[in-house]
């Protein structure tokens, strides 16, 4: 962990850096990849398979026989889990839905707007060391509501082939039955482009490591859309003398226990917590299966102590963080201040955890600096916006002689006659 204390505004870019890797052999090697599929199909994505998950997969499709059985292999608990969180991410995500009023902005002119679902989406679930069945939820939940006609998923598979009996579970609940065992650059590259086995989709969706993101960045490059670059997990908290230390600490390794990459910042302007922090996080650390991952994140975690909220604001704006977590005597006023972040968790009973899961919240969100111009995952995210307008002769009257002044003003002597011909 690194302690800084008071520091001068010219460290602030240090502070702020994430852990990346050197971007330019990673998209050479991404680059590579995205070629292969193109050119290759499921041969390129079979022999990245065996590259990169240690298995040789000749069926990409999970059988639907396979995702019936799964919800057998769900504990109880586990899929009353799921459950809540379901009916909680739709409940939020149903008030997303917009319908758009006509507008008449002159008169015998009317506008308006409708939505239309984006026909075929792709969703990218990370595997790794943990199944993000939640990730399923956040994703699948909005597709639905947002009325996709076609919804695949893709997700690695194990060293045996298969995919964790609950992604599958969860997917089937949801009506997603197109499921293809298939992980990282090759996923990507197979949604879109296509393959023999994995069918193109028009925009894709999902959170993953560098090469993943770097991935989506480069075929939305050729006009796939993407949702936003996400990468690495990361947690800012900007907490005061009322911050339990303890909570903070639980913060902190959580969100650093998604990958060595992870970012976990702590701003505070009371001293005192900065060891505090620092001891609890000793204490919990030992205790965690997954201790040494932590570890490798927590080398490159930032304590930073400054004179006062307002600059630790500041800091956190510039920062644009994923989640922010806001421990302060005055979170709700703190709150307001917040300009850039994915996600903001207030007062002291409110751990980003909740909004990975089951508050309610999509946890699909922009990372490393994006929350400055991107939103998390919502409906209108699988949705377009198609404008109509209807105009009668007297509106086109109305209008002529602004449209041809402005068509005049641009040389566009052919516009212009497209309302003089209709006039005449």
């Amino acid at each position: 962990m690194k302690i800084y204390k008071y520091p001068s505004r010219d460290t602030w870019p240090v502070i702020m850096s994430r852990p990346v890797l050197n971007p330019m052999p990673v998209r050479e090697q991404v680059s590579l990849i995205l070629k292969d599929i193109r050119e290759k199909g499921d041969e390129a994505v079979r022999h990245y398979t065996r590259q990169y998950d240690k298995v040789n997969i000749q069926d990409f499709r999970i059988p639907s026989a396979m995702i019936t059985k799964a919800g057998v292999l769900v504990e109880d608990e586990l899929k009353k889990a799921i459950a809540i969180a379901q009916k909680n991410i739709r409940k939020f995500h149903e008030k997303q839905i917009t319908f758009y009023k006509p507008v008449v902005t002159s008169p015998g002119t009317t506008c308006w707007l409708r939505t239309e679902p984006i026909e075929k989406v792709g969703l990218y679930i990370p595997g790794g060391s943990a199944p993000l069945i939640s990730t399923v939820l956040m994703l699948g939940i909005p597709a639905r509501q947002a009325g996709c006609q076609e919804i695949i998923l893709c997700t690695p598979p194990d060293r045996n082939g298969d995919v964790h009996p609950a992604i599958l579970y969860t997917a089937g609940i949801l009506g997603i039955d197109r499921i293809f065992r298939v992980g990282g650059v090759q996923a990507i590259g197979a949604m879109a482009y296509g393959t023999e086995s994995v069918p193109a989709v028009y925009k894709i969706f999902g959170p993953g490591n560098q090469y993943v993101t770097t991935a989506k960045q480069l075929v939305a490059l050729e006009g796939v859309s993407i949702d936003f670059p996400a990468g690495p997990s990361e947690v800012a908290i900007i907490a005061d003398s009322s911050a339990n230390p303890a909570f903070v600490a639980s913060d902190l390794l959580a969100q650093a226990e998604h990958g060595s990459d992870s970012q976990v910042l702590l701003a505070t302007n009371h001293e005192p917590l900065l060891k505090a922090v620092q001891d609890e996080i000793e204490r919990q650390l030992r205790v965690l299966p997954r201790r040494s991952l932590v570890q490798d994140s927590l080398s490159h975690c930032q304590l930073v102590l400054m004179p006062n909220l307002e600059e630790i604001i500041e800091i956190i704006n510039a920062y644009a963080p994923e989640h922010v977590i806001i421990m302060t005597t005055e979170y709700n006023e703190h709150s307001s201040l917040i300009r850039n972040a994915g996600s903001v968790f207030l007062g002291q009973y409110s751990p980003v955890s909740a909004g990975d899961y089951v508050s309610g919240t999509n946890h699909t969100l922009p990372t490393n600096g994006y929350a400055r111009a991107y939103s998390g995952i919502r409906v209108d995210s699988f949705q377009k916006v198609i404008s109509f307008q209807e105009i009668t002769r007297s509106g086109l009257i109305n209008l002529a002689p602004a449209i041809e002044q402005l068509a005049k003003a641009e040389s566009l002597l052919a516009h212009r006659n497209a309302i003089t011909v209709r006039l005449k």
